[in-house]
């Protein structure tokens, strides 16, 4: 078995310290297990013995079954270089360390993290933690987070963090607001272990893993992970929200992770060499997850819009030219003929599309389809944004059409956003993302998504 295998593929588990008091974590980890249909043997450790859901408990480490692949330990920090030592002496060479309160807090949790480093070093165990909400493998059917999850959805996104919000409050809005689902997540935690260019390499090579997303505060071995960096990208999207950036910002990465960041302008070079794609927002992690879990990358960074509004058309513009690296190019004269043909004649059309002209004359469905399909159609043009105006006033059309256009166009994404009735665009995302087309609720959002995607385009022909 790969070392990590046993992480993301383990055939049997035993989480020590669980609870059978619920919302406790050690009582939400087995709930997550078993809401994830995890299939393989599960084991439990408490003083207490007995049943937990149903579950036979070992009252002690030294009872149970020995070589098991993979032990969730949610005791208190100070019990966790003993643990270790127990479960190696059991056989089990995979932990996940849930405890915080190591060097992120103080000297001594510090000195009771080098503890713990010396325990993992003498056994040759593999940690992940401490200070972790966990890591889940969906094509495995496991999650070791202890927030109430439940069962998370299958897709080909995988996060590789250092904070464990991803595994718990992030992914439950993910899970409860978008319509994708992820492969692996990883909760890298303070990283006395296994750290993010092992696991980056891992899922390089995963088949389940379309992109990577990763959020840092530091990096623990900048060469190797660089170096790993540099292969991955060539094959797959790589895309980083690096905190710690600013003064004010490392000193809260200390104190969240006992990061150590390092110079900005510095990180950002090597990144751009590696061909890693740096995001500065948040909400980009899942925001470009989305677009990428169902379209294609653009082949480019050329964008065609259509916009209900004249000022929506400049401000837009101005936004891809100026802020976003984005192209808003001229269209062959055979489409720009078609947009023509659809519209007043007392409006000349080119790209950007002034589309609204056109549907008051045609009808909103035949007016977007029809100028959708003009640009989809022109070499010129990498990928497509219609602004759809959705009042019942102005009239809802049904949105087959651009469902079956973005079948008829499979190589080129289709990123739709919204004006008008804050019901009826919530009505259009319900349609549309589990049909395979991504929306998004502000008009900028697109825009920088596809700026992020034709970045990495662009790194991985490099």
């Amino acid at each position: 078995m790969n070392q990590l295998d046993r992480f993301f593929e383990p055939q049997s588990v035993v989480v020590i310290g669980a609870s059978a008091t619920p919302h406790k974590p050690g009582n939400d980890v087995i709930k997550n297990i078993i809401a994830n249909g995890y299939s393989g043997k599960l084991y439990l450790v408490n003083p207490r013995g007995g049943e937990i859901l149903g579950i036979k408990v070992y009252p002690s480490i030294q009872e149970l079954p020995r070589g098991i692949d993979l032990a969730i330990i949610i005791l208190p920090a100070h019990l966790n270089p003993l643990a270790i030592r127990e479960c190696a002496a059991q056989g089990i060479k995979a932990i996940v360390l849930a405890a915080g309160g190591f060097a992120e807090v103080d000297s001594d949790g510090q000195s009771l993290q080098e503890d713990l480093l010396r325990a993992i070093r003498e056994t040759r165990v593999r940690v992940i933690g401490p200070n972790t909400s966990g890591h889940t493998s969906t094509p495995h059917n496991f999650t070791s987070s202890f927030f109430p999850l439940g069962k998370v959805p299958k897709g080909n996104i995988s996060y590789l963090t250092q904070t464990g919000n991803f595994a718990t409050h992030t992914m439950r809005y993910i899970m409860s607001a978008e319509h994708f689902g992820v492969a692996r997540f990883v909760g890298l935690g303070n990283k006395v272990d296994i750290d993010e260019a092992e696991v980056l390499e891992y899922l390089g090579r995963d088949q389940e893993t379309k992109a990577i997303f990763i959020y840092l505060e530091s990096l623990k071995r900048p060469a190797q992970f660089l170096e790993i960096a540099r292969k991955v990208t060539r094959t797959k999207p790589v895309i980083l929200l690096k905190g710690g950036a600013t003064y004010e910002g490392a000193r809260a990465a200390v104190a969240h992770t006992a990061a150590l960041a390092s110079d900005d302008r510095i990180i950002n070079g090597a990144l751009n060499k590696a061909g890693i794609v740096r995001i500065q927002k948040y909400s980009h992690m899942f925001l470009a997850a989305k677009a990428l879990a169902v379209m294609p990358l653009p082949n480019g960074n050329r964008v065609s819009f259509m916009a209900p509004s004249g000022a929506m058309l400049v401000i837009l513009t101005d936004l891809c030219q100026r802020d976003l690296g984005l192209r808003v190019p001229d269209l062959e004269q055979e489409n720009r003929r078609r947009l023509q043909e659809i519209s007043p004649p007392y409006i000349r059309m080119r790209n950007p599309v002034d589309i609204w002209p056109s549907a008051a004359l045609h009808g909103v469905e035949y007016a977007y389809r029809e100028a959708i399909e003009a640009v989809l159609r022109d070499p010129n043009i990498d990928a497509v944004v219609p602004i759809l105006m959705l009042t019942k006033e102005t009239g809802i059309p049904p949105l087959d059409f651009i469902v079956e256009l973005a079948g008829l166009y499979p190589e080129k994404p289709i990123y739709i956003t919204f004006s008008g009735d804050k019901r009826h665009m919530d009505a259009a995302k319900a349609f549309l993302e589990p049909r395979g087309v991504p929306t998004f609720p502000l008009i900028e959002e697109p825009f920088e998504v596809l700026s992020i995607l034709a970045r990495c385009k662009m790194a991985m022909e490099h």
